[in-house]
């Protein structure tokens, strides 16, 4: 069974206490429009996430998958350009419930490495996977555009800008020798 529906007020917290009950194998599907969420330190986003989530019911809890987007503003590292890189969220977890739903008693988990956990009023929380796939998402070295030509060495303006010139007498009389080789 496949059923949509969409996270209330834009979050990214979603009752899942009917599907808990469900069958094993019963799928929903959610669709996902968040605001920007407000991120530690300077990361910044200038997009809402975006998407599609599929919940699958299983023996033990769900199966969460999900392809979402947004983006962040970061900088040209050659031409110091503000721009926005587009993020894309892989999610593929399982998520266990904290409480039985039957039983109303705390589920225990064996020693696994610390899986994603619903509420004890079976939530799904994706606001901390979600922050954490942006923040691993962050470039180390983003660029404008793959043949940025960066800034002038000389005067600083930025090289895709336009030609410019520099005379030929500011250069270092020790270095005189090297002038040969410049076209």
């Amino acid at each position: 069974m496949k059923e949509r529906q969409s996270g209330a007020d834009g979050d990214l917290i979603f009752n899942v206490s009917g599907l808990l009950g469900d069958p094993a194998g019963t799928v929903r599907e959610l669709q996902i429009s968040a605001p920007p969420l407000d991120l530690e330190g300077e990361l910044v986003q200038t997009a809402g996430v975006t998407g599609t989530v599929q919940l699958m019911r299983t023996n033990r809890g769900l199966v969460v998958r999900g392809r979402l987007r947004t983006a962040i503003a970061q900088e040209c590292s050659r031409c110091l350009r503000p721009i926005e890189w587009p993020v894309l969220i892989e999610l593929d977890e399982e998520a266990l419930p904290a409480i039985d739903i039957h039983t109303g008693k705390p589920v225990e988990v064996e020693d696994e490495d610390e899986p994603l956990r619903l509420t004890d009023h079976h939530e799904l929380d994706l606001e901390g996977e979600v922050r954490d796939a942006i923040s691993l998402a962050e470039p180390i070295a983003p660029l404008c555009r793959e043949d940025c030509p960066g800034l002038c060495l000389v005067c600083g303006l930025e090289l895709g800008s336009g030609p410019h010139d520099h005379p030929d007498e500011d250069i270092d009389p020790r270095l005189e020798g090297l002038r040969k080789f410049v076209d």
